[in-house]
């Protein structure tokens, strides 16, 4: 059965190089497409959502451009195998997220709340001044459950869809959304293309992810996705909150605050708010979600 233009060797074979060297140290190509994004802000920005279009669409486009280039030359030159596995590596980020969770973890557990708040904005934009112990601990716990979808399976699918082009269009657009598809009065209007695109190209991913769960983590993880996965503003991070919730037995949701901007969640799950050991628990089961996803592809393929 043939899967996807790219290769599924190559996909799996960057999930096994995520998985024992971690995000490149030096010259991390995301991290080069920030610069570039963060450059060209300067020049389109406009309280606009024309401007955030064309910004939105110039630089997804030519990450799906570079990737169409980087899909042919591999193919001629017979290494597309090894060129699939590369990209792969460099889009996927699930073994930084687990370290950053059990670094979390490691903090809490020494009772270092002040190296915990400081360290949190690494996983997330909530605010982390006024989060006790146990605050920390439920923002790290959404933090994992929401980012192995947009770290790991997402990728994953999209490299599955449409090879090398389709890796480098998802993370460019995941990206845009981190830098400027949040609310704020600059990015209300700029940032709604980005926004918006991150929304539909993570729709099918969110879902497989939330799946997924319920395979590695048993039965209560389909009760709580079915009763609680609409609950939450984002279409697509209630599905996989709402499983990790039912399948690590604890409660999510609740009050978060943003830079000075309080929102109200609906909760998702019946267990208790998400002790230290919970932290752990789900850097545990984010990594078996990944390799889950892994697996599915090596057998379709």
């Amino acid at each position: 059965m043939s899967l996807m233009r790219g290769s599924a060797e190559g996909l799996v074979g960057g999930v096994v190089l995520d998985a024992f060297l971690g995000d490149p140290r030096r010259w991390h190509p995301v991290a080069g497409f920030g610069r570039v994004a963060s450059a060209g802000e300067r020049f389109v920005y406009g309280d606009s959502r024309w401007r955030g279009v064309v910004y939105t669409g110039v630089l997804v486009g030519g990450a799906g451009a570079l990737g169409v280039v980087i899909e042919r030359v591999s193919r001629r030159f017979g290494v597309h195998g090894l060129a699939t596995a590369g990209v792969t590596w460099a889009v996927l980020g699930g073994t930084s997220l687990g370290r950053e969770g059990l670094a979390m973890a490691r903090a809490l557990e020494r009772g270092d709340l002040a190296a915990a708040r400081e360290r949190l904005p690494h996983l997330c934009a909530r605010d982390p001044k006024g989060l006790d112990a146990p605050g920390v601990a439920r923002a790290v716990v959404e933090s994992v459950a929401e980012n192995t979808s947009d770290a790991s399976v997402a990728p994953l699918v999209w490299g599955a869809v449409a090879g090398i082009p389709g890796l480098l269009m998802y993370r460019a657009a995941n990206t845009l959304d981190a830098m400027v598809g949040y609310r704020s009065p600059r990015y209300e209007r700029f940032g709604w293309a980005s926004a918006r695109l991150d929304d539909v190209a993570n729709w099918v991913p969110a879902r497989v992810t939330g799946g997924l769960v319920v395979v590695c983590g048993g039965s209560e993880a389909w009760r709580i996705l079915r009763r609680d996965g609409k609950k939450h503003p984002s279409p697509n991070a209630g599905q996989v909150e709402a499983a990790f919730a039912g399948a690590l037995g604890v409660r999510l949701g609740g009050v978060n605050a943003y830079g000075g901007r309080v929102e109200r969640r609906p909760e998702m799950g019946d267990g208790k708010a998400p002790e230290v050991r919970d932290i752990r628990r789900a850097v545990g089961l984010s990594a078996a979600v990944t390799f889950a996803a892994a697996a599915l592809i090596g057998v379709l393929r």
